[in-house]
C-alpha cells in the first residue's frame, strides 16, 4: 500500500504485522496530501481523524500529549511511496512544552535529556515549520558550547540545554514574531502541514526531477510515539543494512551512536562507530538486531535499509526500506540472491538498471599512476572522480556552470546541498558514514562520494582544508576521491577503463574478470536470451562500427553519409555545388563516387552479416559550405584592397542561394536528392558495388537504404524509382555471367515529421521497412530547435514542472510517443511484414527502450558505449 501510505508507513506497518518492536503510531495517507497540496489546507475531516488515531494512541500508551508527568511525545514524518532521503521534513519530540519538559526530566530522571529533547524540537519546529534558518539555532548552540569550552554537544550540561531553550524561543519570537506554540495538538497540526508542503520544497522538486519521481505522487505522514536513543550511554541509535550497500557482500553493515537521536546519526554531524561494536556495547540488542535483520531481508527478498533505537536496552525498529545500493552492488546482490535460491533470474534482471549498468562503466583511477594521498576515508560511493575543490553547493553550481568540474567538500551535508551535489564530479565529507546524508544521497544518484575524512579539518569559512602534517588544500586545488577505497589524492589521477569495458570489448573474459564482471556476465546473458528488441548501432566509421559490434551491437541502426563530406571532401562539394552545367555536377559527382565506396566498403566489411541502414544525404548543402559571414567580410576586404576574390565570389554566391531562414525545415533530405539530380544515384551506386565487391570476396553485406525526411508517400516512391533503377543496373552488372543471382536491397525510410507518421499506412505502400527518427520528429512535434533551445530555455521549462525530463533526453510519450505508436500501427495495418527500428538519442535511454518495447518495434540504435544498456533494457522490457 505505498501509493497510500508511503514507502515508511508500509514498512512500518509490514514490520508490525511480523511482529516486530515498532512503536505505536498511525499514518496519515497521501490522499491527505494531495487535497493540501490542491487547496492550501487540509482535509475538513481530517481533524476528527487525528483525534480517533491519537485517543487510541494515547489508551495504548498510558500517557497523554501535553500531561504535566511523563507525556505522550510523537514525531511527526514523512514518508512518500519512493524513497527520498533527507528530502522532506520530520520533526521530533511533538508534545513538549514549558510544562512538560519537567515532567519528562522528573519521569526519566535525565532533567538533561528532557532539555535536550524540548531544544531539538524547537530547533526542528523553528527551521521546518516557521520557515527559520538552521544557523540560528547551530550559532546558538556553537556559543553555549564556546562559552563551556568544548566542542562537543555531549559536554553541554541541563544548565546548559535549558539555557539554549530559552536562547531558542526568543529566537523564535524575534525571526518570526510569534511564540513557540505550547498546545501539543497545534505543534502536530502546524507539523504535519509542514510535512505536507515539504512535498514541494526546492530541494524535493530537484530530487524528484533528478530521479524522475512523478511530482504528484504527495507524501504520507507518520505520527510515532518516540522512543528514545538518547537517555544516556546504554542507549543509542543507529542504521543498519543486510548487506553492504556499497559492494553487495554479506556482513554486518551500519553505523551506531550512543546516547543519540536518529537526525545524528544522518546527519553525520557526530562520528558513529562500526554496527558490529553494538556486540559489545549491548549484546543483548545486538543479538536482535542481527535476527530481525535476517527475517527482514528473508521476507523482502532484498538488502534491507533499517533505522533503530535502543532505549535502555530496549530494541525499537523505526524504519525499513528496501535499501539504496550502488550499481555494482546492485548486480552482485542481485546475482547472490540467485544463487541463494532468493529469487530467480528473472527477478534478478529486473533488480538491475541501465543507468546502473552505464555507471559501472565509468573509468577508475590507474593504481600504476603516481599519487600524493593526503587521506584515507570511507568509500561511501564508488567512482573516481577529479576537480577543483569548493566548499559551498552555491559555487558548485556556479563552477559547474562554467564547465568546470569540481569536488564538493563539506563537514558534512544536509538536504539542502542537493543543488551542490548534482553539480559536482563528486563529494567529501569529514564526518558521517556510510549512512550519512551525503553517502545516502550519492549511492541514489550514482555520484563518488568520500565520508568521514576525520583527518581533514574543513574550513569552511575559509575555504582551504587543512591536512595532518601542515599541507593546506585551498578552494580551486584539483583533488581526486575514490568512492571504493575511500582515498583521497592531491591533484588530478590518471584514470584508465573499467574491467565491465573490458569484458564488453572482448579484452577480459568474464571468467578472468572480479566477481562484479561475472555478475553483469550472467545478467547481460539472461537479458540477450529474452528480449524481443534488437539492438543496432549508430555508427559512420568502420571503427566505430567494429567498437559496436564487439559492445554485441546486432547491425547498424543508423550511417549518417554526410558526415564522410566533411574534412578533405569539403571541395569535392563545393564543387557539386557551384557546378554550372550538368558536365560539372557530374564530374564533382565522380569524383565523390569512389570515396563513398570506399565508406562503404569499409563499413560493410566490419558489419559483415549484419544489417547496415545507410541513410542518405539529409542536411542542407550550405552545411557543407563556409560561413554566409565570414565569406562576405572575405570578398569585402580583397575588394577594398583591390585584390581578386576569385572562387571566393561565387562561393558567396552560392550561399546566399542557398541560404535559408530556417535550413532544419527547407531544402535537404528527400528533397535535396529530387532537386539535385544524380546526388541519391551517386551514393546508391556506391553502396551497391561496394556490396557487389564484397560478395564476389564471399562475404555477406547486407546494407539497407534509408531515405529521410519523407512527408509524403510521392516523394518516396519517386526517390525510391530512382534507387530501384541504379540497384538494378549495378546488380545486372555484377551477377552477369551468374545464373540465378538475386539480391534484394531494402529501401525505407525515416519517420521524422508529424505528417509521416499521421500518413503511415500510405508511405507503407512504398517502404520496407521504417525508422523513426525521434530527434527530429521531437523538434518538429514541439517546434523546437534542440540546438537552440536547450540552452535558452529548457531549464526553466524544468524547474517549472513544464518538462519532468528533456523530451530530447526521454521520449515524450504522449505527443511524440503517441505519433511512433500511431506510426508504427498504420504501417504494420498497411504491411503486416513492415520492418520498424528507432535510430535517433532515444534508442539507448532505458525508458524509452520500454516504450518502444511496448509499442512494437523491431529494434533501437543507439551509439556504441549505449548498446550494453540498451540490451539489458530491452530484455527487462520484455519481463514488464
Amino acid at each position: 500500500m505505498k501509493e497510500l501510505l508511503g514507502g515508511k508507513g508500509a514498512n512500518l506497518a509490514e514490520m508490525t504485522n511480523l511482529g516486530l518492536p515498532v512503536p505505536p503510531g498511525f499514518t496519515i495517507s497521501a490522499d491527505a496530501c494531495k487535497v493540501f497540496l490542491a487547496t492550501g489546507s487540509v482535509p475538513p475531516e481530517l481533524a476528527d481523524e487525528i483525534d480517533h488515531h491519537v485517543a487510541a494512541l494515547e489508551q495504548k500508551m498510558g500517557k497523554k500529549l501535553g500531561q504535566a508527568d511523563d507525556p505522550l511525545l510523537v514525531s511527526v514524518r514523512s514518508g512518500a511511496a519512493v524513497s527520498m532521503p533527507g528530502m522532506m521534513e520530520t520533526v521530533l519530540n511533538v508534545g513538549l512544552n514549558d510544562d512538560s519538559v519537567n515532567g519528562l526530566a522528573h519521569h526519566s530522571g535525565n532533567p538533561r535529556f528532557a532539555w535536550d529533547a524540548y531544544r531539538r524540537l524547537i530547533q526542528m519546529f523553528g527551521k521546518t515549520v516557521l520557515g527559520m534558518e538552521g544557523d540560528v539555532f547551530e550559532d546558538a548552540i556553537e556559543a553555549a558550547k564556546q562559552a563551556k569550552g568544548s566542542k562537543n554537544d555531549l559536554d553541554l550540561d541541563a544548565d546548559d540545554l535549558k539555557a539554549l531553550v530559552g536562547t531558542f524561543k526568543a529566537a523564535v519570537q524575534q525571526h518570526t514574531g510569534r511564540e513557540f506554540p505550547q498546545d501539543p495538538r497545534e505543534q502536530m497540526d502546524l507539523a504535519t502541514e509542514a510535512v505536507f508542503g515539504s512535498w514541494n520544497s526546492e530541494r524535493a522538486i530537484l530530487y524528484r526531477r533528478q530521479e524522475r519521481i512523478a511530482k504528484d505522487l504527495g507524501t504520507a505522514v507518520n505520527i510515532c510515539s518516540m522512543v528514545f536513543g538518547n537517555l544516556g550511554m546504554d542507549s543509542g541509535t543507529g542504521v543498519a543494512f543486510t548487506r553492504d550497500p556499497s559492494s553487495g557482500q554479506s556482513g554486518v553493515y551500519g553505523d551506531y551512536l550512543q546516547n543519540a537521536q536518529g537526525e545524528d546519526v544522518v546527519a553525520g554531524i557526530r562520528n558513529t562507530v562500526p554496527l558490529a561494536d553494538l556486540e559489545q556495547l549491548d549484546k543483548k540488542s545486538y543479538d536482535e538486531l542481527m535476527a530481525i535483520m535476517a527475517t527482514l531481508e528473508g521476507h523482502y527478498r532484498d538488502l534491507c535499509d533499517i533505522e533503530f533505537t535502543v532505549e535502555r536496552g530496549k530494541l525499537w525498529m523505526l524504519q525499513t526500506r528496501v535499501g539504496k545500493r550502488t550499481a555494482g552492488a546492485a548486480f552482485r546482490i542481485a546475482t547472490s540472491l540467485v544463487d541463494e535460491g532468493v529469487i530467480d533470474t528473472d527477478e534478478a534482471l529486473r533488480r538491475v538498471k541501465g543507468a546502473q549498468l552505464a555507471q559501472l562503466m565509468f573509468p577508475r583511477f590507474d593504481s600504476d599512476a603516481a599519487k600524493e594521498l593526503v587521506s584515507k576515508a570511507i568509500g561511501a560511493s564508488p567512482g573516481a572522480a577529479s576537480g577543483k575543490v569548493v566548499f559551498t553547493s552555491a559555487a558548485a553550481v556556479e563552477a559547474a556552470d562554467a564547465g568546470e568540474k569540481v569536488i564538493l567538500v563539506r563537514r558534512e551535508t544536509n538536504p539542502d546541498d542537493l543543488h551542490g551535489m548534482i553539480a559536482a564530479q563528486g563529494v567529501l565529507t569529514s564526518r558521517g558514514g556510510k549512512t550519512s546524508h551525503a553517502a545516502v544521497v550519492a549511492r541514489g544518484m550514482g555520484k563518488t562520494c568520500v565520508c568521514g575524512a576525520e583527518d581533514l579539518e574543513v574550513d569552511v569559512a575559509g575555504r582551504r582544508i587543512k591536512v595532518a602534517g601542515g599541507t593546506t588544500i585551498g578552494e580551486g586545488d584539483v583533488i581526486s576521491i575514490d568512492g571504493t577505497t575511500g582515498e583521497v589524492f592531491l591533484g588530478e589521477v590518471p584514470v584508465v577503463p573499467s574491467p565491465v569495458v573490458q569484458y564488453f570489448e572482448g579484452s577480459l573474459a568474464a571468467e578472468d574478470g572480479d566477481e562484479l564482471v561475472a555478475s553483469v556476465h550472467r545478467l547481460m546473458t539472461h537479458a540477450d536470451e529474452i528480449r524481443r528488441l534488437g539492438v543496432r548501432t549508430n555508427a559512420d566509421t568502420a571503427e566505430d562500427a567494429e567498437r559496436a559490434r564487439r559492445f554485441g551491437a546486432e547491425g547498424i541502426g543508423l550511417c549518417r553519409t554526410e558526415h564522410m563530406f566533411l574534412g578533405e571532401r569539403r571541395e569535392s562539394v563545393e564543387r557539386l555545388i557551384l557546378a554550372d552545367d550538368d558536365a560539372e555536377r557530374e564530374a564533382a559527382l565522380t569524383e565523390l563516387e569512389p570515396l563513398q565506396r570506399g565508406d562503404f566498403l569499409e563499413l560493410l566489411t566490419a558489419m559483415d552479416g549484419l544489417p547496415v541502414t545507410i541513410r542518405l544525404i539529409d542536411p542542407p548543402l550550405h552545411e557543407f559550405l563556409p560561413s554566409m559571414e565570414d565569406l562576405a567580410v572575405k570578398v569585402a576586404i580583397a575588394e577594398e584592397r583591390g585584390e581578386d576574390p576569385g572562387r571566393d565570389t561565387k562561393l558567396l554566391a552560392a550561399v546566399q542561394r542557398l541560404h535559408e531562414q530556417n535550413p532544419m525545415l527547407g531544402l535537404r533530405g528527400v528533397r535535396l536528392g529530387l532537386v539535385v539530380p544524380g546526388l541519391f544515384a551517386m551514393q546508391v551506386r556506391a553502396i551497391a558495388s561496394a556490396a557487389a565487391e564484397l560478395r564476389a570476396q564471399g562475404k555477406d553485406p547486407r546494407p539497407e537504404i534509408m531515405i529521410p525526411l519523407v512527408g509524403a508517400v510521392q516523394e518516396l516512391q519517386l526517390a525510391r524509382d530512382e534507387v530501384d533503377a541504379v540497384l538494378a543496373e549495378v546488380d545486372r552488372a555484377a551477377a552477369d555471367g551468374v545464373d540465378g543471382v538475386e539480391w534484394k536491397t531494402p529501401i525505407g525510410t525515416m519517420i521524422e515529421l508529424p505528417r509521416a507518421a499521421v500518413i503511415a499506412d500510405q508511405i507503407a505502400e512504398a517502404a520496407d521497412f521504417f525508422s523513426f527518427g525521434t530527434n527530429d520528429l521531437t523538434q518538429t512535434t514541439w517546434g523546437f530547435s534542440r540546438d537552440d533551445v536547450e540552452s535558452s530555455f529548457f531549464t526553466r521549462y524544468l524547474e517549472k514542472g513544464i518538462f519532468a525530463v528533456s523530451p530530447f533526453e526521454s521520449i515524450d510519450r504522449d505527443g511524440v510517443g503517441s505519433l511512433v505508436r500511431t506510426g508504427a500501427e498504420k504501417g504494420r495495418a498497411a504491411k503486416p511484414d513492415l520492418k520498424l527500428g528507432v535510430c535517433g538519442e532515444h534508442g539507448g535511454d532505458p525508458d524509452s527502450i520500454h516504450f518502444f518495447h511496448e509499442v512494437g518495434l523491431d529494434y533501437v540504435s543507439c551509439s556504441p558505449y549505449r548498446i550494453p544498456v540498451a540490451r539489458l533494457e530491452a530484455g527487462r522490457a520484455a519481463l514488464a
